[in-house]
């Protein structure tokens, strides 16, 4: 059953792509919704919460994400607006990796749901922090990118930068200048 969570605090956090909106509870992270072109309210924490530090995280978190690099650390999430199905989506969206994706009826049969690909795309829909919880990986199994909370040019620049990362990695790791990588044969 879905709760009605008692939001403390709205912030922002501003980043090169905009202002983020991050919502929070008395259990943590709530929500965090991507720049919008329509103006955006913030508060202020109450005084004696945790709220300052989560932020920090929050917003860390965020910039990490939007560069494609694995976060160091997540503030506490309150998922409870979820139903106990969506949570389990939820959980699984972030044991994909960076740099990977997966299909929605893939990510069904993981949750030992076959047949409920359809429902897995809801539950992605519903993600109340679809940055964090990466729910962009998740693609259509014809090969389309499906749809997105944040919007497809969103999923799309999140895919990208993350792949763009995953690629300077596994470039490093193999002493390969990213300017010079080649792919087969002998390198020159």
């Amino acid at each position: 059953m879905k709760n009605k969570q008692a939001i403390i605090a709205t912030l922002k956090i501003k980043t090169d792509e905009g202002d983020f909106l991050a919502r929070y509870s008395s259990a943590g992270l709530a929500g965090l919704d991507f720049p919008a072109a329509k103006s955006q309210r913030a508060t202020t924490a109450p005084a004696g919460q945790p709220v300052a530090r989560w932020h920090e995280l929050t917003t860390r978190a965020v910039l990490q994400a939007l560069q494609g690099r694995t976060m160091a650390a997540t503030p506490p999430v309150d998922l409870s607006c979820g139903t106990p199905f969506q949570r389990k989506v939820w959980a699984a969206l972030q044991s994909i990796p960076a740099g990977k994706t997966e299909t929605y009826a893939d990510l069904a049969a993981s949750l030992k749901k076959p047949k409920a690909a359809r429902a897995v795309g809801g539950a992605c829909g519903a993600n109340p922090i679809p940055l964090l919880i990466p729910c962009h990986r998740v693609v259509a199994a014809h090969g389309g990118l499906g749809g997105f909370s944040g919007g497809l040019h969103w999923k799309k620049k999140l895919l990208g930068v993350e792949q763009a990362s995953r690629l300077s990695v596994l470039a490093s790791r193999q002493n390969i200048p990213l300017g010079k990588r080649h792919f087969g044969g002998t390198p020159k």
